[in-house]
């Protein structure tokens, strides 16, 4: 074990993690049939470009289409065209690519089928105001959104209520065409309506359901878009429509099974795994400071695991913002674990978004240690004072523990792993 670098060794899970939810390796045992007429590609969201070329490479016949993308994660295709636009937050270019996806697949026949290849991230970068709404008041949603601490399933009901394209009406458009959906889910649960707020899956909640959300979580949202909310044209379409009697959506990559991938290589290494769950939501600082006590417990006590082991949990945590700082969930998970874990000999921890970025920075996330609150004071930082203001990549990004991979063309959610040696 002493042998073993600690970062070395998380970046080797993170780099199965990821591979395990590459599209070229998986797309090509989730192919439809032929069609007797065109095939049409539509998508969005951040691994929607490699999702397309991965499509292209086995697709043994003609295809065209359009996805959408975030700014930076764009691959080349030869027949599908690659657009990108903003995420988190919506702008103009992400508007005009719902537009012209919904012109995609206008006039189509029921000879016809439609490739729908989708990942997270689809929800901020189809903005389709319905009705009399604006892109400033998606946008305003969007943001309201992030700032609240709601979970993924929450946000996007609420997302899908206000769109024109989300909630199933991509694929409501594509009708008498067929439709087949291949997601790469980056939701706890992995309910195929929720990835990208369901373009092309529909799901049953009301408009009733948005409302209630609303409420619950106090989402200050603009008055024109509560005025929508409550109107009937906010109704999103039903799963029992006839327009998706011929539709299909299938989880061609998951949590569940990067997450069995990252154990396999920390086991390869010689360290036993265990996976707490793939669905873990909640405040990013909460489930730190639980997984904080958990570490502790094997570091002091050989329970419940014994140690040396790396403990792996994925899903998708919330941070409601209180303070100004910079950071993304990740980071803040980490600053409050590293609060949690400060002095217990060991202790190392890692975590990080298998696209390749935390919130809005350039960093998947960050690595911590027993030491990390001592390192940040000796900078002379106060890291519980960073954590109240969400300054957590601040923090990082000063005593050079931030992970910056890259885009990684996938989206299963967030990798966390706690190494007790």
């Amino acid at each position: 074990m002493s042998e073993i670098d600690p970062r070395a060794f998380f970046v080797s899970l993170y780099d199965a993690a990821v591979a395990a939810a590459d599209p070229a390796r998986v797309i090509g045992s989730h192919l439809p049939p032929k069609p007797a007429g065109r095939t049409v590609i539509v998508g969005a969201g951040k691994g929607s470009a490699q999702m397309a070329r991965a499509f292209e490479d086995v697709w043994d016949g003609p295809l065209e289409g359009l996805v959408v993308t975030r700014y930076g994660y764009a691959v080349p295709c030869r027949s599908i065209e690659v657009v990108e636009a903003a995420h988190p937050v919506p702008d103009a270019a992400g508007l005009e690519g719902a537009r012209r996806l919904l012109e995609t697949v206008s006039d189509l026949s029921e000879d016809d089928l439609v490739v729908a290849l989708v990942s997270g991230g689809g929800s901020a970068l189809l903005p389709a105001p319905a009705g009399s709404l604006t892109l400033d008041d998606e946008i305003a949603v969007n943001q309201a959104l992030l700032a609240s601490g709601a979970p993924i399933s929450a946000m996007n009901t609420i997302r899908k209520h206000v769109s024109a394209i989300k909630g199933g009406r991509l694929a409501a458009a594509a009708w008498p065409a067929k439709v087949v959906t291949l997601l790469v889910s980056d939701i706890p649960g992995d309910r195929p309506s929720l990835v990208s707020s369901g373009p092309t899956v529909p799901d049953a909640s009301t408009r009733q359901d948005a409302l209630r959300l609303v409420e619950t979580w106090r989402i200050a949202l603009p008055e024109a878009v509560m005025d929508h909310l409550r109107s009937p044209e906010a109704d999103a379409p039903h799963p029992d429509d006839a327009r998706f009697i011929r539709n299909e959506a299938h989880i061609i990559a998951s949590a569940a099974v990067s997450l069995e991938a990252a154990a396999e290589a920390a086991r390869a290494q010689g360290i036993e795994a265990v996976i707490l769950s793939d669905a873990i939501e909640g405040e990013a600082r909460e489930v730190g400071s639980v997984h904080a006590a958990i570490a502790r417990e094997v570091a002091l006590r050989d329970r419940p695991f014994r140690k040396p082991v790396v403990i792996l949990s994925g899903g998708e945590t919330t941070v409601t913002l209180r303070g100004k700082g910079k950071g993304g969930r990740n980071t803040e998970f980490l600053l409050s674990l590293a609060l949690g874990i400060d002095g217990v000999d060991g202790i190392h921890a890692f975590a990080a978004d298998t696209d390749g970025i935390d919130g809005s920075e350039d960093n998947a996330g960050a690595f911590a240690d027993f030491a990390t609150v001592s390192r940040l004071r000796s900078a002379g930082l106060d890291p519980r004072a960073m954590l109240g203001e969400n300054d957590a990549w601040t923090a990082f990004g000063a005593i050079g523990d931030l992970f910056v991979p890259g885009p990684s063309g996938t989206n299963v959610n967030d990798l966390r792993a706690v190494l007790v040696r």
